[in-house]
């Protein structure tokens, strides 16, 4: 398990912990998330283009410093590792933007935690099979598609 001393070693593991929240020895996966809201409602006057942009560029950079950071912890896929949960959860608040209020992040929030917890299939091939940062990033990225869907899909249901 890292430790302060680690966390500080190096900026991407720095960025990697979730600026610390990976830490926590309890649901660091759910703190990591957490900490996707308010980086969002740091860029959330932003243009929309421009949060796209970002959301891309913690994707690229995710990979890198997961990688650099799981090798580091000689671990494939280190709990204490959040930035994909972050990056993911942060991708997921860009795409609802238009449509969020507090109820609707807390039941984003819920579906992609589920997902990322429980991973189903396809999620957990991903989780098994891709190795290196991407694989890190990836399977988080699938929890939030699948969370994204069921999402709009009880959007569109209640609103028809």
């Amino acid at each position: 398990m890292p430790n302060l001393k680690f966390l500080f070693k190096h900026p991407a593991y720095f960025l990697a912990l979730g600026f610390g929240t990976g830490l926590s020895r309890k649901a660091p996966g759910t703190l990591g998330t957490l900490t996707a809201i308010p980086l969002y409602l740091l860029i959330s006057s932003y243009s929309s283009f421009s949060q796209i942009l970002i959301a891309i560029f913690f994707a690229i950079i995710g990979v890198f410093i997961c990688d650099y950071t799981a090798r580091a912890l000689k671990v494939k896929d280190p709990s204490a590792i959040v930035w994909d949960e972050i990056a993911a959860f942060f991708l997921m608040l860009v795409i609802c933007q238009p449509l969020w209020n507090f109820t609707q992040i807390i039941q984003l929030f819920l579906l992609f935690r589920l997902f990322d917890i429980w991973k189903p299939f396809p999620i957990n091939y991903l989780d098994k099979h891709v190795d290196g940062g991407l694989g890190i990033m990836l399977d988080d990225y699938a929890a939030a598609l699948f969370a994204l869907f069921i999402f709009f899909l009880t959007q569109w249901l209640i609103n028809s």
